[in-house]
């Protein structure tokens, strides 16, 4: 059985102090919450912040971005070794609006992917198809493309701790979501995918995550699926009640 995963992307929000405040607010409504496991991703400058604040707790620590460098010359990068060192135990890596604002590529998802399981984070790696390429039919084109890539040069004993999160960029900040059965559908391809690269031993305990509009409203639905295994929520974890919902749907 995958234990679920959910994981909160703050993506550009909040200082240290608005940080400090969530974790306030949010630790007392799931501090007795274990049926899953829960992860925090808020941006560079308030990673210490909620390491202090998150101690002693449940949930962990994740960075929504790095580089495949350790070190070096690489003005405003993050490596693997400075996410641990900061309390991270998650990454996110290839998110859709790394891929569309910042030149994000599936080769470069696959160094940084081979460069967080090497430093010892888990990776949250984001595949997922823009409307276009949904409505002309290439969605498992697209999705078999973006995994097989991002695999290449893992051995299966590595791949274990990845974790997949499918977010159809169409329903990513749009109020638009995508069904329970189109949603299992994409989970399926990756998955797939997952065991031609791994083998099917490994490919069954990788967690596949939904992503795109997550709500307190619509989680219980998606996480009834059996092939979604948690989901990465973005605008609703940016307030503590609205997340604690998601998380104890």
């Amino acid at each position: 059985m995958r234990k679920k995963l959910i994981a909160a992307n703050w993506k550009m929000y909040k200082t240290p102090e608005q940080a400090r405040e969530f974790v306030a607010a949010f630790l007392p409504q799931v501090w007795e919450h274990t049926r899953d496991e829960m992860v925090l991703c808020p941006p560079f400058v308030t990673l210490p912040a909620v390491a202090s604040a998150l101690d002693g707790s449940r949930v962990q620590l994740g960075g929504q971005d790095m580089f495949w460098e350790k070190e070096g010359a690489f003005t405003g990068a993050i490596s693997a070794h400075m996410l641990r060192a900061a309390g991270c135990s998650h990454v996110i890596i290839g998110h859709s609006e790394r891929r569309q604002y910042f030149g994000e590529t599936d080769d470069t998802v696959n160094r940084k992917l081979r460069a967080a399981l090497h430093g010892g984070l888990i990776p949250i790696v984001c595949v997922g198809e823009v409307i276009a390429e949904r409505e002309a039919g290439l969605t498992e084109d697209v999705l078999r493309r973006q995994c097989s890539i991002a695999f290449r040069e893992i051995s299966s004993g590595q791949a274990i701790p990845i974790v997949v999160a499918y977010e159809p960029v169409w329903a990513i900040g749009t109020g638009k979501t995508a069904t329970p059965e189109l949603a299992g559908e994409a989970h399926r391809v990756i998955r797939a995918e997952a065991a031609e690269a791994f083998g099917e031993g490994v490919a069954g305990k990788i967690r596949i995550l939904y992503g795109g509009s997550v709500k307190p409203d619509n989680v219980k639905s998606l996480m009834a699926h059996p092939d979604i295994d948690g989901a990465l929520v973005g605008g609703a974890s940016l307030d503590p009640k609205s997340f604690a919902a998601i998380v104890k749907y």
